[in-house]
């Protein structure tokens, strides 16, 4: 198969495009021209023409990998599923996820820890957390890990139940209080925080009210 023409592209750095005679077009850089030796006029046999469209295949994917994760950190799993929606078959996805944890541009074992401090300092209990763990694809062995990042601080919880029961209180009478706790027990909940966390808070806030 020889090709027709080699082109640069007008709006990828580095990037060719190389016209096969047959009205193909294969995308290629720099490295992929060099290690193939290609240029116009080039006649390629099967297994030469095989090999350039598996690398210039591989190249692609990995160049979209790091685009993907150049926007936001995110699990293995998560690109993976990424890289299939965008036509990628699985074992070509699964290689350049281990291309990129070579590279040390994937690590699921930080990226927990990352989600565990993010969704506590945003106010979220321990529950939330393994949620997002979960629904990010983190590996099940990685999750104890992460949940150690976690201090043990009811600072958080503490701040939630003082901003929403300042303007109530037991004084306020049994059935006003008594709504407005349980509406911010469920609150808590989705939050991701426990029932003993929640009944804790809540005895501390009497507690320190009555004070």
């Amino acid at each position: 198969m020889k090709i027709v023409k080699l082109t640069p592209s007008k709006r990828v750095k580095d990037r060719y495009y190389a016209d096969l005679e047959d009205g193909s077009k294969l995308k290629v850089n720099v490295n992929l021209i060099a290690d193939h030796g290609l240029f116009t006029g080039r006649d390629l046999d099967d297994e030469e023409l095989s090999a350039l469209r598996g690398d210039a295949d591989r190249s692609e994917l990995r160049a979209r990998a790091l685009r993907i994760t150049g926007m936001r950190a995110m699990s293995r799993k998560e690109l993976t599923d990424r890289l299939g929606e965008k036509g990628a078959e699985e074992q070509a996805a699964e290689e350049t996820a281990d291309w990129l944890e070579k590279l040390g541009v994937l690590d699921d074992e930080e990226y927990s820890k990352m989600i565990a401090r993010h969704y506590t300092a945003k106010g979220y209990g321990k529950g939330r957390v393994r949620d997002e763990l979960y629904r990010r694809g983190v590996p099940r062995e990685l999750w104890d890990g992460a949940m150690a990042e976690i201090e043990e601080d009811d600072s958080a919880i503490d701040r939630i139940v003082e901003s929403k029961l300042k303007c109530v209180s037991p004084y306020d009478g049994a059935e006003a209080y008594s709504k407005a706790v349980k509406k911010l027990t469920a609150a808590l909940l989705r939050r991701g925080f426990s029932w003993d966390e929640i009944r804790a808070a809540l005895e501390r806030y009497k507690i320190n009210s009555e004070e």
